[in-house]
């Protein structure tokens, strides 16, 4: 009773206070974005703020490429986040609209009136739907300007890069007596900010700068010895090789050039790392030392990749068959092209940080391009091949004319007063051609070690081949392998660095970099590389993860608890099948692939299973069901039409049957499924072996049967449980028949048994002078003709009769031409 009165004033406690928490719930559900749009008017109002002034350092900085470049990522950052703001309000719009349809329509007219509290609540989640349309309308305003602003900066580095070709300097003031005066005054200032550094920095940075500079020649030390000791067959040339491949050519060149550019850069990097990090360096120096390390590796690549190329001292690893001679003189103007231009560069950074005057800066720009375009025009002048009657022969004639033509154009744009152009054009023959030149070596090595056989004939495939375990075909795939990531690590090197030299800044690459890794919207799709790679990335990892736990399940648990073959081979595909499906949806999903929007391959998949796919998929529910009930294993010895043997494999598409001559037959396991399958070890491998025998008639069949019956026990590997049988079986047409029947306790010892049967039944019938007869076969006698002696007298008896016949003829014939009647032919047998 006391229950009952408890139940009852809880239920009425529920029904009192149902109205009451409906309420509070309306008005949390009304209240509960009140922060949310308060925390995004402000976001958007720092951010309203940040593009403001953003714009007006755009008119500040109109003339500087760098600095647009920097408010430009700034810029796209602030698009972000506004875009971001706007997607914040994703969900509770979501809540919202799900609540308005909950609550649905207000009732119109003449219909009876809804509750107030309903009507309240749907005022409300209207009034806050338009707050935060109103937020999202300035969040979507705001990103639009930020890129108007974009476009705009796009728009003026354009044309400041256009100003920078074609603007026109006037010489007369480059070539008067006082630029040398302001040259002057310029290298004093320089020198004494360089000597009041070097002062202050061993006065009170000393063991800063020992230290810096020791850690930096410990970089450079292990770089040089550790390359050395692990790639020093691979950019060293071998002068006891008199005639190197090719590809050997081709790989010493790239990697003699990239490896130690590479060495060199980061012993430069280093130094300039830890003096910034001692803080050794001061502004101005900082800049000069940057610029300075610049040039330095600029040079470097330059000698290496000519020498590399042309071989002055090894003529047989040359790359391009030039004579010696002037092959020194091509490495020469090479490297003086590259301290001319890379001096100009240096110099350019100390004008602008000292504030030289415009005369100094284009007396210098003009003499190193007059420079440069001498340098090109003997470059193409010089004859560098010899012909076998003694004469020197020039370049190819594109290749001369190319080069004397950029030479003389240089000079001209220079003389013209357009110093820019001429500065951009001598910058990109140096630069941007030795990027190039070293990229299409490395491009080449990579094809040529591709080949087959390639990569077994460098030094790291033969100390491979000589050292491990590769055969011919493990190294033509590492070969691949190894082609495909040069090509890649070219790409991604020397792209770069070409983008640089043509005009675009670190922060370029960094935006597209920054697009290619979080997506680029085509039309409505949008592809990410860093979300396929991290979907890639994931499906490796649980396939792998899927195969150890397969075999741990296997060789561990399953192994150990003595499970059944069979069973653990089903189990092992199941637990694979199952890892690998797993994974592959965890890598769709990991690479941003909505499985939602998959509806539409589904559908088309299923239109194709139901056209094409129908046996493809008959065989794998067919596997999977023999997998489920397994009717088979492997191992058991079944029988399928003609089809006779051991199973070896399952897979859920066909069955592998080995036969007892040795052949692997692929039956579709549609077949296995659908037709009358026989199988000698389902349960156990127990199993009865038959042995026919005859006697002749008269034999005694009772001792007989005694006598097959002693055999049968005998035998070690027939059961006693169930005994051995022999069955009189028939009165045959020429012997008593006689059947042997045995029990075994493995059915796949029958043929060993039956051998081992009969000859015991041989042995102990001869014995006894019992007969096993055989089938009586008639004998049929031929007739043959006497045949006539081949003599001489044959001949001649054959000879004699044909003249006689002949002769008689002849008097028939004068005898019936007197007579005037013709021949008569003869009467028919």
């Amino acid at each position: 009773m006391f229950f009952r009165l408890l139940r009852l004033v809880l239920l009425l406690a529920l029904v009192v206070s149902a109205p009451l928490s409906f309420g509070a719930a309306a008005q949390g559900l009304a209240r509960a974005p009140a922060g949310l749009v308060a925390d995004q008017q402000k976001i958007l109002q720092d951010l309203t703020t940040k593009t403001d002034n953003l714009e007006k350092k755009i008119q500040q900085d109109s003339e500087g490429d760098a600095s647009l470049v920097d408010i430009r990522l700034q810029l796209e950052e602030l698009s972000r986040n506004s875009l971001n703001s706007a997607l914040a309000f994703r969900p509770r719009l979501a809540e919202i609209n799900a609540r308005l349809d909950q609550l649905g329509a207000p009732p119109a007219a003449g219909q009876p009136p809804e509750p107030d509290i309903v009507t309240a609540e749907r005022q409300a989640l209207a009034s806050e739907k338009a707050e935060i349309n109103a937020v999202i309308a300035t969040a979507q305003n705001l990103s639009i300007r930020v890129s108007g602003l974009i476009d705009r900066i796009g728009n003026m580095r354009s044309e400041l890069f256009r100003n920078l070709l074609t603007k026109r300097y006037v010489l007369s003031d480059a070539l008067s007596p006082e630029v040398v005066s302001d040259a002057h005054e310029e290298f004093t200032g320089f020198y004494k900010a360089v000597s009041s550094w070097l002062i202050f920095a061993f006065k009170f940075k000393f063991q800063a700068v020992l230290a810096a500079t020791l850690m930096a020649l410990a970089l450079a030390a292990v770089l040089l010895v550790g390359g050395r000791r692990l790639f020093g067959r691979v950019f060293e040339a071998d002068p006891g090789v008199e005639d190197p491949s090719y590809l050997s050519r081709l790989s010493v060149a790239f990697w003699s050039t990239l490896l130690p550019t590479l060495a060199v850069g980061a012993f430069l990097v280093s130094t300039v790392f830890f003096f910034n990090y001692y803080n050794v360096l001061r502004g101005d120096i900082g800049v000069f030392l940057n610029a300075l390390v610049a040039v330095i590796a600029v040079v470097f690549c330059v000698n290496r990749l000519t020498n590399a190329a042309l071989e002055p001292q090894l003529p047989n690893w040359r790359l391009i068959p030039v004579e010696t001679g002037p092959a020194r003189w091509l490495v020469r103007l090479t490297t003086a092209m590259a301290v001319v231009i890379g001096v100009n560069n240096f110099l350019s950074v100390v004008n602008d940080k000292m504030g030289s005057p415009l005369s100094v800066t284009i007396a210098r720009s003009f003499v190193a391009t007059i420079v440069v375009g001498v340098i090109l025009i003997l470059m193409g002048l010089l004859k560098p091949f010899k012909a076998s009657d003694g004469t020197w022969r020039p370049w190819p004639t594109w290749l001369r004319y190319t080069s004397v033509a950029l030479g003389l154009f240089t000079i001209a744009a220079a003389l013209l007063g357009y110093i820019g152009l001429a500065i951009f054009v001598s910058l990109q023959v140096v630069v941007t051609g030795t990027i190039l030149v070293t990229a299409y070596i490395g491009f080449l090595s990579a094809r040529a070690i591709g080949e087959e056989g390639g990569f077994a004939d460098t030094s790291i495939g033969r100390w491979l081949s000589a050292n491990s375990s590769y055969d011919e075909t493990a190294l033509d795939q590492l070969g691949l392998v190894v082609s495909v990531a040069i090509n890649l690590m070219i790409v991604l090197v020397f792209l770069p660095l070409i983008l640089l030299m043509w005009g675009f800044q670190p922060g370029d690459i960094q935006a597209w970099g920054y697009k290619l890794a979080t997506g680029l919207t085509i039309g409505s799709v949008t592809i990410s590389v860093t979300g396929i790679l991290t979907g890639v990335v994931v499906f490796i990892i649980g396939y792998f993860l899927t195969r150890w736990f397969q075999g741990w399940l296997d060789g561990s648990v399953m192994a150990r608890g003595k499970v059944d073959t069979g069973v653990r081979n089903s189990i092992r595909l199941a637990v694979g099948y199952a890892g690998v499906a797993v994974a592959a949806l965890v890598g769709v999903s990991a690479a941003g692939i909505d499985l939602s929007n998959l509806a539409l391959v589904a559908g088309a998949l299923s239109l194709g299973i139901g056209f094409g796919l129908q046996n493809v998929v008959s065989n794998f529910v067919s596997g999977l069901i023999l997998l489920a009930e397994r009717p088979f294993k492997v191992g058991d010895w079944i029988v399928a039409g003609d089809t006779t043997g051991t199973v070896k494999k399952i897979s859920v598409r066909a069955t592998e049957i080995e036969t007892f001559q040795r052949q692997s037959v692929i039956l579709p396991n549609s077949n296995l499924i659908n037709n009358a399958v026989g199988n000698w070890t389902h349960r156990n491998k127990l199993g009865r072996v038959d042995i026919k025998v005859g006697v002749a008639y008269g034999s005694d069949v009772k001792r007989v049967h005694a006598l097959l019956l002693e055999i049968a026990r005998s035998h070690p590997l027939v059961l006693k449980n169930p005994e051995p049988f022999v069955l009189f079986a028939n009165f045959g047409a020429a012997a008593l028949d006689f059947e042997i029947r045995v029990f075994l306790a493995d059915v796949l010892n029958g043929n060993v048994v039956q051998n081992d049967i009969r000859f015991a039944i041989l042995d102990i019938f001869s014995s006894e002078h019992i007969e096993i007869p055989s089938t009586p076969r008639a004998v049929v006698e031929t007739k043959k003709h006497e045949a006539w002696p081949i003599d001489d007298d044959k001949i001649e008896a054959e000879f004699a009769e044909r003249e006689l016949a002949e002769a008689e003829a002849a008097v028939e014939k004068k005898r019936l031409a007197k007579s005037g009647r013709k021949a008569r032919k003869p009467d028919p047998d």
